[in-house]
């Protein structure tokens, strides 16, 4: 008879302190570092003083510290500061440069996008989808970043020309500067912050970048968003031929890390191309369908899987096969038994493999294929691409680096589905803004886009300035403008040049969101208010008792005007009578035009 145990009852408690830390750290994975405890063994720990500065206390954070795994750099202090500086613009909008205005959800944002993110905080917060930049590589060529950390709105006006002020300005990095690689980080470190809190929980972001500055940005990332929050680092081909002209090793590829917010993020498969489906056959007839062959060994020796090293019995010979002892079988004794029952094993066309092989059926795949870390110009497009796209659209050289669409819109399918947000605080041509459009024009899908860029004076000697585009917000504009142009010609001539094209014709561009809003950061017209109580007009106490000491605290305040509750007196008329009295007092004794008047409510 066997005997029933009862359930064993889980009497521990709730580990609160390990629940709390979960949540801490959900909310401030940079503060989490290794360290080492006194037995010397590497443990997670919370780096208390750096939590300091994440909520706005910065006294000594950054003296006396222990040492610990993590990356510092001159300024990061000072990037710290200026993530939890208030900002201080507004966001005004320019109906005359917009397309669809009343109706369009896309932004079209020009302005410092350390600024423009903090203003996108209130209203974007936990609301985007995935994030696309394409930032400076820091390459040695001078790149924009802000000088005055304290005065970022005031600098960015400077130097778009809205202020006359040549004390605020946005300087350039070079190589030959002695803090190359930390202005780099210190222009990066406080927008990817930024950039997190706007993800959803299932958001993330690619970051393309070259050989360069990939271990620092990958350090950063690590720390903002969690290191086990890695997704991959995606080797892109951005050219099919290398260059006379390249010193020492070409470089062929770019760099695109990718970073989740959490756990929650889902990638999406890439659809099967044609090309790939052909590889999938019936050459036996079986009834459920076409399917293509895998390996049926391993690359596992007898020693590391002595299960996986059997005989199995050849259904044409009858004699037993062996796997080589370096590359067993992939599955054990009981389900080989099970598939070969199935009829999943194919021994050639006549029966006469030595060894065979899996048949995997395309109808029980998934719908799609499974992406990989390299992604080579055949299917993702490259340099030359992008440029060509770029020049189509708005004359040659007009912009230098654009990423070709055919890579965008496949960063922008592998995560987001329909009406998610897509950003790009980099915008530079405004190429994710085109990606986005025309990939909701392939799919059926409207996906939203925030683009941001700073208005950077194009070159005098540029082909760009000699168009017309006085700034890099100039082209990224008018490039999504004239990509919804010619979106809608293509619908209104029903033009029949290509497959490609009569399936954009036959999308449903109606329900699609086919504009922008153009806004640009500016001041704020609301006169931001400092705590001060200018010329001392008027105090206000809402405590529901009133003491004597307060009532002497507020009178030696000198306010024109003070007002508080009748009930906080609690029925002492006396009390009341004398703070009456005390003002009445103040007023006799000093020479003042206008007295202390003082209310009850």
């Amino acid at each position: 008879m066997t005997s029933l145990q009862p359930e064993r009852l889980d009497i521990d408690s709730l580990d609160i302190a390990g629940d709390n830390r979960a949540k801490l750290k959900a909310l401030f994975p940079s503060v989490f570092a290794e360290t080492r405890d006194e037995q010397g063994e590497l443990v997670e720990s919370i780096d208390f003083e750096k939590l300091k500065a994440e909520l706005g206390s910065f006294s000594d954070v950054f003296e006396n510290r222990r040492d610990r795994y993590g990356m510092d750099w001159p300024g990061k202090k000072d990037c710290i500061k200026l993530v939890q500086q208030p900002a201080t613009g507004t966001l005004k909008p320019c109906r005359e440069e917009s397309v669809n205005f009343d109706s369009t959800e896309n932004l079209f944002i020009e302005g410092d996008n350390l600024e423009v993110l903090k203003l996108l905080q209130k209203s974007y917060y936990g609301k985007v989808k995935m994030i696309y930049i394409d930032p400076p590589y820091n390459t040695g060529k001078e790149f924009i970043y802000p000088d005055h950390y304290a005065e970022t709105l005031e600098t960015y006006l400077a130097y778009a020309g809205l202020v006359d002020d040549e004390g605020k300005k946005f300087s350039t990095n070079t190589a030959n500067e002695g803090r190359f690689h930390t202005r780099w980080l210190n222009m990066m470190y406080p927008r990817l912050y930024l950039a997190r809190n706007l993800l959803r929980e299932d958001g993330c972001i690619f970051i393309s970048i070259d050989d360069h500055e990939v271990v620092n940005l990958r350090n950063i990332c690590s720390e903002i968003f969690g290191e086990e929050n890695f997704v991959a680092n995606i080797v892109w081909q951005k050219k099919y031929s290398v260059s006379n002209d390249d010193p020492g090793i070409a470089a062929m590829h770019d760099h695109i890390l990718v970073f989740q917010k959490s756990s929650f993020f889902k990638r999406n498969l890439f659809p099967r191309t044609q090309k790939q489906s052909t590889r999938y056959k019936n050459v036996d007839n079986d009834e459920r369908g076409a399917w293509a062959s895998g390996e049926y060994v391993s690359s596992k020796s007898r020693l590391e899987r002595p299960t996986l090293w059997y005989s199995i019995r050849h259904p044409k010979t009858g004699k037993e096969v062996w796997p080589d002892e370096n590359a067993v079988w992939r599955y054990s004794k009981e389900k080989h038994l099970l598939m070969e029952s199935e009829n999943r094993l194919y021994w050639g066309p006549d029966g006469n493999y030595e060894i065979p092989r899996l048949k995997r059926f395309l109808a029980e795949i998934k719908d799609g294929v499974v992406p990989s870390t390299w992604w080579s110009f055949n299917n993702f497009g490259h340099n030359d691409e992008g440029q060509k796209e770029t020049g189509d659209l708005l004359g040659k050289k007009i912009f230098s680096t654009p990423k070709p669409l055919r890579l965008l819109k496949k960063i922008i399918a592998l995560a987001s589905s329909d009406s998610d947000i897509v950003l790009d605080f980099f915008a530079g041509s405004g190429a994710t803004a085109h990606a986005t459009i025309a990939l909701n024009v392939e799919d059926k899908t409207n996906r939203k886009f925030i683009m941001v860029q700073l208005p950077e004076p194009c070159d005098k000697k540029s082909e760009a300035l000699k168009a017309g585009y006085e700034t890099i917000t100039d082209i990224g504009v008018e490039r999504v403008r004239r990509a919804i142009k010619n979106i809608e010609a293509e619908r209104e001539n029903q033009t029949r040049e290509s497959e490609e094209i009569i399936s954009v014709l036959t999308r449903p561009l109606s329900q699609i969101d086919l504009g922008f809003k153009v806004l640009k950061l500016d001041r704020s017209n609301f006169k931001p208010w400092d705590g001060s109580n200018p010329d001392g007009a008027l105090l206000i106490c809402l405590e529901n008792e009133i003491t004597r000491d307060l009532i002497d605290a507020i009178a030696a305040a000198d306010p024109l005007q003070f007002l508080c509750l009748d009930k906080a007196f609690n029925g002492n008329d006396q009390l009341k009578a004398n703070a009456v009295q005390a003002f009445n007092s103040l007023n006799q004794s000093r020479d003042k035009a206008i007295p202390i008047i003082f209310k009850t409510v």
